[in-house]
């Protein structure tokens, strides 16, 4: 084998974690250092992503855009199964209801930017622009609320529906939503934190130093060092788990095969993109197993440690957070401008008022902390969700973070029907109004679910 840097494949990627490295120290540099840097609670990650963004664009240095996106999906992954690898701790304020609830609220809001999208471009079709494809508010709901990936696919969709251009469209506005969630939740996070209402990172308990041998090492688990190191074990089951994971999601895309071509292609899409649900499932599985086997005696020890846990879900979320922000392009967006500004900010404006609404009625113990990682996930992705809970939670200490796992659990199921009517309103103007009526229609249900299931009747 040629160890020379003539092979390519074999240097190009430790040089490309190597810059990604050398702008986390400098970002964390300035972040320490520069006042205004330090005030705007602008997460290091975040200025690594940015920094990267600009000098990638303007040709400074070469990162391949594939590259990225690799660390970025695979990166989700290792984050959510290293949290649900946790052994949790015994906490009767939530209940299985609630982690619906939070599935209901997560697909509550891709209606909300469906309904609001699908009557922004009615609007301009039945007005200035009457050549919009009136369907294409959807994209809204597909590319704030889901990410890129299915930003991607839809959109490829409704090019082949007559929408030109419908795939750079929709991953402008992923790459719009991204940049709401980060500037808009910055910003709410400085307004609170002047009002009091929250306690700022910098203002908590020492972290750095507040390690102890108890948070270290709990009763019953293996030792810090034996025959492996302890890091290495944890290490191993995230990985584990996550083999475990692509072998799953590949079974059922085989079986959804057998059945049509069609199921398969509609499946797949969703899994893979997903995939970090079924992981984090997997996760929850062999956290089970790992129980009973200490509860009949054929495990005598906990290979669980919550404190290495963290460490591994938090180098994951920093890089998917730096690899997310510097894949952006916003470069395919090719005309639709007045469409494209009008859903980025009214769709980013009525998610935050739905969701500010929402949370405060559905978590009343931590609003603020559900309310920012609802807004990150639901206007971007899921890692600019944990990029702003990190920022008044840095280690995950209120169910926030498990409701986002949860919550996109049920929400599985919850938003199946809103995948449907995604499809069925590219198929022409009447279907448009069909799928803007079921839509306002499934909301309002969802919404009477949320607010009073489980409500005890007073006497």
């Amino acid at each position: 084998m040629d160890y020379s840097a003539a092979n390519t494949s074999l240097w190009n990627p430790i040089i490309q974690v190597g810059i990604i490295a050398a702008l986390i120290i400098l970002s964390n540099i300035l972040r320490r250092k520069v006042k205004f840097i330090r005030q705007s609670l602008m997460p290091t990650a975040v200025i690594a992503g940015f920094i990267l963004l600009i000098m990638r664009s303007t040709n400074v240095i070469h990162v391949d855009p594939v590259f990225l996106e690799k660390v970025t999906y695979h990166a989700l992954g290792f984050g959510f199964i290293s949290l649900s690898l946790k052994v949790p701790e015994k906490d009767t304020s939530e209940t299985p209801l609630t982690g619906a609830k939070s599935g209901a609220l997560i697909v509550g809001t891709y209606l909300v930017q469906a309904v609001v999208g699908l009557v922004v471009t009615l609007t301009l079709a039945y007005t200035f622009m009457p050549e919009l494809f009136k369907a294409s508010g959807v994209l809204l709901p597909m590319a704030y609320g889901q990410g890129p990936g299915q930003a991607n696919n839809i959109g490829t969709l409704y090019e082949q529906a007559g929408m030109p251009g419908g795939k750079s469209f929709g991953l402008s506005l992923a790459a719009a939503g991204f940049l709401c969630a980060c500037i808009i939740g910055v910003i709410y996070l400085n307004v609170l934190s002047k009002k009091n209402k929250l306690v700022r990172v910098k203002e908590k308990r020492n972290i750095s130093g507040s390690v102890t041998v108890d948070t270290y090492q709990h009763t019953g688990e293996i030792p810090i060092a034996e025959s492996i190191d302890k890091f290495s074990i944890q290490f191993a089951l995230v990985a584990m788990v996550y083999l475990a994971t692509f072998l799953l999601t590949l079974g059922i895309e085989s079986l959804a095969g057998l059945i049509s071509n069609d199921i398969k292609n509609t499946v797949s899409s969703f899994l893979w993109g997903f995939n970090f649900i079924l992981g984090s499932l997997v996760a929850i599985i062999t956290r089970t197993i790992i129980v009973g086997l200490r509860k009949t005696k054929l495990m005598t020890r906990q290979y669980q440690n919550n404190y290495l846990l963290s460490r591994i879900s938090g180098l994951a979320f920093d890089l998917m957070i730096i690899t997310g922000i510097a894949s952006i392009d916003i470069s395919d967006l090719k005309g639709y401008w007045v469409p494209f500004i009008l859903l980025a900010v009214i769709g980013g404006l009525a998610t935050f008022l739905f969701l500010r609404f929402m949370c405060k009625k559905l978590y009343p113990k931590y609003p603020y902390e559900a309310f920012l990682s609802m807004f990150g996930m639901l206007t971007g992705t899921i890692s600019s969700g944990v990029l702003l809970l990190r920022e008044i939670d840095p280690e995950f200490e209120t169910p926030a973070s498990n409701q986002l796992v949860v919550g996109s659990s049920f929400g599985i199921a919850f938003g199946f029907p809103v995948l449907l009517l995604v499809k069925f309103a590219a198929r022409g103007e009447a279907a448009v109004w069909i799928a803007l009526g079921l839509a306002t229609l499934y909301l309002a249900a969802l919404m009477v679910f949320m607010l009073f299931a489980g409500k005890k009747k007073k006497k």
